[in-house]
């Protein structure tokens, strides 16, 4: 199978429109045409994951984080670049698209906690176009000829239909000045004339390219028109979940239950350790730029990988409980629910989770 088929069925899994702005995700290395008989997910690709890859003949990894997050300046040979290229092996990274995606690693997290209709805390993403609507007043007879050429530069486009417009009709009324030299009427007498007052929708990035063709088109020297933002009234999409449990839970038995589903074998606790929990909010990773939303909610419970200093004290402060299973260990559960969803469409292929991908950390006592 190739890969541009498998990059299909990843990105109905995880939109790429859903990743945040300074990610990194999609085909970060190799040939959309080459083909793979087998794939190996893992949430970090390591020296031990590349060579685990070889070793079970995956030439197609699909990564969680990206396997590169910033411009390259230097390929060395023993880097995990270096030997990706090397040994044939592509990469494409999903993160943040699967974790804003419908179904994906926050919505794991707050099916774990037990939160009912999740909402997303923050960092919302733009998923559908930003329009305008373009409203031009043009003369009944130049109409056609108007239309056609905003048509023609990108504007009418609604889904799978291409013209789409309104017109009505209507009064426009006009009294030419000294200087001026109107197609219509002479200068000092008011003028009447029949004319149309058309609509249609226009992308924001063809306004300008419309606007400018409507121009050339209008007959008028002064063409009367509107440019009008649309309010987007879709859906917020964005990283972690945040919602009211079915049914309150005491934080002892939560705690069980994340252990259970993500495997943790320890975690670092913010705030008071003993307490029922009703609202709750989590985001996988490292989230602790979302904490004051969480706070503003009046959450009792925060379910994340990790958080910085400061941001702990203000959850303290605040009388919020932190849960931080560590980065990758928040992440990681969701892997083999991903595995599982692309081997329904992916008949051709194998897919394995990898067993060398782990938290870097080892927790012990001191």
């Amino acid at each position: 199978m190739k890969i541009k088929e498998i990059i299909r069925q990843i990105e109905k899994i995880a939109p790429p429109n859903l990743a945040q702005s300074w990610d990194n995700t999609g085909l970060l290395i190799g040939d959309s045409n080459a083909s793979v008989k087998k794939i190996l997910l893992t949430i970090d690709i390591t020296k031990e994951v590349v060579r685990e890859a070889k070793r079970t003949g995956c030439n197609f990894i699909i990564s969680y984080h990206p396997v590169i997050w910033d411009g390259l300046k230097t390929v060395a040979k023993d880097s995990v670049v270096f030997e990706l290229v090397k040994s044939g092996i592509s990469v494409y990274s999903i993160h943040t698209a699967l974790d804003a995606a419908l179904g994906g690693v926050n919505d794991g997290l707050a099916e774990i906690v037990g939160i009912k209709n999740p909402q997303p805390v923050g960092d919302f993403v733009q998923t559908g176009q930003n329009n305008y609507k373009l409203v031009i007043f043009v003369p009944v007879k130049s109409l056609q000829k108007v239309a056609n050429a905003v048509f023609k530069a990108g504007a009418g486009a609604i889904g799978n239909y291409s013209h789409c417009s309104f017109s009505s009709a209507g009064l426009g009324t006009f009294f030419p000045l000294e200087g001026a030299k109107p197609t219509i009427g002479k200068k000092g007498k008011l003028e009447k004339v029949d004319e149309i007052k058309f609509e249609s929708i226009v992308p924001a990035q063809k306004i300008t390219d419309v606007v400018k063709a409507m121009k050339a088109a209008h007959p008028y020297e002064m063409p009367a028109f509107d440019v009008i933002k649309l309010y987007e009234t879709g859906d917020k999409i964005g990283l972690g979940r945040i919602g009211l449990l079915g049914k309150p839970v005491q934080l002892s038995l939560l705690l069980k239950k994340i252990k259970s589903a993500t495997g943790a074998k320890a975690a670092g606790i913010v705030g008071p350790k003993k307490r029922l929990v009703k609202k709750a909010a989590v985001c996988a990773g490292s989230c602790g730029k979302l904490i004051m939303n969480v706070i503003a909610e009046k959450c009792d419970l925060y379910l994340t990988g990790e958080i910085k200093h400061h941001q702990a004290i203000a959850a303290q402060e605040a009388g919020v409980t932190v849960v931080c299973l560590s980065h990758t260990v928040s992440e990681r559960f969701i892997l083999k629910k991903v595995a599982k969803e692309l081997q329904k469409s992916l008949k051709d292929v194998k897919i394995l989770v990898s067993k060398k991908d782990k938290d870097p950390f080892e927790w012990m006592k001191v």
